[in-house]
């Protein structure tokens, strides 16, 4: 866990963070179902670019996002290393490919600071904020809005 400060008149929220290339970001700890390591996809025919394929997850099939690509990040290269974290959006459920997953995070609404306003619309929308931890800066992401457009109907 990180030192961050807690105002005990807030409620806790918990957030599971990740790396993708030298960035952080984080995500909701109750939209995460599991996190799991990598496991070879199955590519489709005319999936969009950033879906690497699905996975047979317990019988039922896993889209998975290449998160890096979603993000505009560029395309990842997976290797053994790598994890995805199987969450549920308000829509779906979905694989997302991460390089690692780096940290659990308590925090209150108040380390929460406002997306910079130099970021666009869609920017501000996807990034509910940033978090400054421990000469950190991690960008807090809304799964809904991420994955809530209509080209991931495909998927």
């Amino acid at each position: 866990m990180s030192g961050i400060v807690r105002n005990q008149n807030q409620a806790d929220k918990e957030l599971i963070a990740f790396r993708i290339g030298d960035q952080e970001f984080c995500v909701d700890i109750m939209s995460v179902r599991e996190i799991r390591g990598w496991t070879p996809a199955t590519p489709m025919p005319h999936a969009p670019a950033d879906v690497v394929g699905v996975i047979n997850l317990r019988g039922a099939v896993l889209p998975i996002m290449d998160l890096s690509a979603r993000l505009g990040m560029g395309f990842s290269q997976p290797t053994p290393r790598h994890v995805i974290i199987v969450a549920q959006t308000r829509r779906k459920v979905v694989g997302l490919l991460v390089e690692a997953v780096s940290d659990i995070l308590t925090i209150t609404q108040d380390n929460i600071q406002p997306t910079p306003d130099v970021a666009s619309d869609f920017v501000r929308q996807l990034a509910k904020g940033i978090l400054s931890i421990e000469n950190r800066m991690i960008c807090l992401l809304e799964l809904d809005t991420l994955f809530g457009g209509q080209e991931n109907e495909a998927a």
